[in-house]
């Protein structure tokens, strides 16, 4: 079950909705979004309807939901949701009317590496800078990113450049110093099932990029989202990077049908990263090209001033000449289908 509030509800009203599931036996989860603020119930349906909820002033509407992913369900939101990244005058908006192109380096390396791929990002049309300053990688040999030093240089660059900045960050221990330089938290592939880490940034406070795990089932992505509405937090975009099958020919396989499929069975906004799907540069824009056709709300690329010395995935990083055929592709595409950018 799911309580719609009407909007301005003081926070009085909200607990004594919260102490009316408690006294029933239920439990009660509030979450606020920047459209509304909604209570998701969990319990015996038959004790909790007759509860009468609706007779309340606070509540807009009671909806039961048959999903077992309820605040992010699109049983609860029939209208797609909008995610709003950063601070006035440097937003980013993230949702059905708008294409955001997200890019960046994958890892920050110097400042003056990570200044030029923002360059790079912002020459493309780009609302939003991802970098990461922390690096889960297979090998504990290979560089695991400058942790707190590449924050403060995306921080830096951010102030430079002009656009809010993404960064992954892969231990709840780090919520804070992470949560301090970013306008939006990424949980990555590997950590999508890291429940504590999910329960961490949904209490946080800031927007939630979220990727697909790379074995992960739809409904196992949604119950993760769900992990991060229960702390409160509703401002969560997905983000399809590809999945692991039996072809070895690009380093995933970007699956397009999730783009439309997760819409129908959710109202958080659905982005794609070719660059991690395929791993291979020359595949990058167009499967981008087919993201965008195939309805996502936005793109993230890897981009690197040169790609041959990058530190982190530089055969798929896109240079110049591809990072302005991405940008002429996400103009002139999401423009056919009515969307705004930039």
């Amino acid at each position: 079950m799911v309580i719609v509030l009407r909007t301005g509800v003081p926070p009085e009203a909200i607990q004594q909705l919260v102490s009316v599931v408690d006294a029933a036996g239920g439990s009660a989860f509030v979450s606020r979004g920047v459209e509304r603020t909604i209570i998701g119930v969990v319990g015996d349906d038959d004790v909790l309807a007759n509860l009468n909820l609706h007779v309340y002033d606070a509540v807009s509407e009671v909806i039961r939901v048959t999903r077992p992913y309820k605040l992010v369900s699109r049983e609860n939101h029939p209208t797609r949701s909008v995610v709003t990244v950063g601070s006035a005058p440097t937003l980013a908006h993230i949702g059905p009317d708008t294409f955001t192109l997200i890019a960046g380096p994958c890892a920050v390396e110097t400042p003056e590496q990570t200044l030029a791929a923002a360059k790079m990002a912002r020459r493309a049309g780009a609302a939003l800078l991802r970098g990461g300053a922390y690096k889960p990688r297979t090998s504990p040999y290979a560089f695991q990113g400058l942790g707190e030093r590449g924050l403060r240089i995306l921080n830096e660059v951010r102030g430079e450049i002009g656009l809010p900045v993404v960064t992954e960050i892969v231990d709840a221990h780090d919520i804070d110093v992470v949560a301090a330089h970013a306008d939006m938290l990424q949980v990555g592939t590997r950590n999508m099932q890291n429940f504590g880490l999910l329960q961490a940034v949904g209490g946080v406070g800031k927007p939630v990029l979220l990727k697909r795990g790379l074995t992960a089932t739809y409904e196992e992505w949604l119950m993760a989202a769900e992990y991060i509405a229960q702390r409160g937090n509703l401002d969560i975009v997905l983000c399809e990077r590809g999945i692991r099958t039996f072809e070895p020919a690009t380093r995933n396989t970007l699956d397009v049908s999730a783009i439309p499929m997760m819409q129908s069975l959710s109202h958080l906004p659905v982005i794609v990263d070719p660059s991690h799907a395929s791993g291979r540069r020359e595949l990058v824009v167009p499967l981008a090209r087919a993201g965008i056709g195939a309805g996502a709300d936005g793109v993230m690329v890897d981009v690197h001033p040169h790609p041959e010395a990058a530190l982190v995935d530089g055969p798929q990083a896109l240079d110049d000449p591809a990072v302005e055929e991405l940008g002429d592709a996400c103009r002139r595409l999401a423009a056919l289908l009515g969307r705004r950018t930039g």
